[in-house]
């Protein structure tokens, strides 16, 4: 899907936004419905670390918020939607441009909006892949996202 002209003002807000800028990272797309995004991850000055390498916290903060960003814009002001942790896994050392693709589909979305209804809270998990050119893998993101509705109502605990 191309880019509308409100998802590429998004991208250059975002792009802007000094906590992702410092990241080193760069958005390059967002769909026109928030259901894909695309970041570059280039080694530079701003992301090389002691040993020359893409830096641990760098790689980890291109990819911070944008799965947080994606469902809120996706499933609309009613929901709220808070990262709740995440897990790195390095493989390669970075020693050049990262890339990294975040999508959702609309059978996910459905399955969020379904159990929001019948629970409080929910968490989904989502793994983002950072690779190179050649699509090999240098780090693995697992990020937990908490989700709820804004008008759910918290079950009370039981009285013993």
């Amino acid at each position: 899907m191309p880019e509308s002209f409100k998802s590429k003002l998004a991208r250059w807000k975002f792009n802007l936004f000094p906590a992702y800028f410092f990241t080193g990272a760069k958005i390059s797309y967002i769909a026109d419905d928030f259901m894909e995004v695309r970041i570059r991850l280039p080694l530079s000055w701003r992301t090389r670390n002691y040993v020359g390498t893409i830096f641990g916290g760098s790689i980890y903060g291109s990819i911070d918020p944008i799965y947080m960003v994606m469902l809120i814009q996706t499933l609309g002001k009613e929901y709220i939607v808070w990262d709740k942790g995440a897990e790195i896994q390095f493989k390669k050392p970075g020693r050049s441009t990262l890339f990294a693709r975040f999508s959702l589909t609309e059978d996910e979305l459905g399955l969020i909006r379904k159990d929001v209804k019948t629970n409080y809270s929910i968490e989904r998990i989502y793994n983002v892949e950072l690779v190179d050119v050649n699509g090999e893998k240098h780090a693995i993101v697992k990020k937990t996202l908490y989700i709820r509705r804004k008008d759910a109502v918290k079950p009370q605990g039981r009285i013993n």
